[in-house]
């Protein structure tokens, strides 16, 4: 089973990332402790945090969290790499905003939404259904690559 995740007010740059990376990541920015437990407990998610009374509370309520010890997201990114055998797949990216899986649409449906540089350049759209972001893979695409797969395991390009 492919871990989903719920990540505290301390890790927004790391749900992107993970989001990025093509993981179901939900994000919670000033949630309560008790409620981001309760949460975790019935969505089945797992709990990644910086605060370690809220790793132990959350156990002991029969939640798996994961105290995040990198305050760099590289590091953090590698740590679930190893202790969950977890691999990242931006082929497979989420919006990285409200975490909703995007769709791939035809480059007319995005005309006039994006720059006109990018839209002469570029082929290949997604959008998200949920928030209406829109992604391509633009000069950034080779530095998200090379950052998910430094994390120790392979990401596709």
């Amino acid at each position: 089973m492919v871990p989903r995740f719920l990540l505290d007010g301390m890790l927004g740059s790391l749900a992107r990332w993970l989001r990025i990376g093509g993981v179901d990541t939900e994000y919670r920015k000033d949630t309560p402790d008790d409620i981001l437990i309760e949460e975790a407990l019935e969505d089945h998610r797992i709990l990644l945090t910086r605060d370690e009374a809220l790793v132990n509370r959350a156990r002991k309520r029969g939640v798996e969290a994961i105290y995040i010890e990198a305050e760099v997201d590289e590091e953090a990114l590698r740590q679930l790499a190893e202790e969950l055998g977890l691999t990242f797949d931006p082929t497979r990216a989420r919006c990285p905003k409200c975490n909703h899986a995007v769709e791939k649409v035809a480059k007319a449906e995005v005309a006039g939404k994006v720059p006109e540089g990018t839209y002469a350049a570029v082929d290949d759209y997604w959008v998200c259904p949920s928030c209406g972001g829109i992604y391509w893979r633009g000069s950034h695409w080779l530095r998200i690559v090379e950052t998910l797969s430094s994390a120790g395991h392979p990401a596709h390009s």
